[in-house]
């Protein structure tokens, strides 16, 4: 049975992640805040700043950076910028 949480990024109720991904009280605090579709959302604007700014997930400052834009991205509503990147308009 899938559950449903007041998501903080959708700003509605949403079906809610099967369990928590990441570790750590902001990994429960995601569990509890965030739905299944704003991680999803998230995870591409993920694989765009680690590909383009060319983190690597073995240096903690890194981590630390991509940490933070998550925060920012799911729960200060703020969007990821990442630099370079102009979106494809549909025609």
């Amino acid at each position: 049975m899938s559950r449903t949480v007041h998501c903080q990024y959708l700003k509605k109720e949403a079906q809610g992640l099967g369990f928590q991904l990441y570790p750590g009280e902001l990994g429960k605090r995601i569990f509890d805040n965030i739905s299944q579709e704003a991680w999803t959302l998230w995870q591409k604007k993920q694989i765009m700043l680690i590909n383009e700014k060319k983190l690597n997930m073995m240096n903690a400052e890194h981590r630390q950076f991509l940490e933070g834009a998550m925060t920012d991205f799911l729960f200060e509503g703020k969007d990821v910028e990442v630099e370079g990147y102009v979106p494809v308009k549909p025609e």
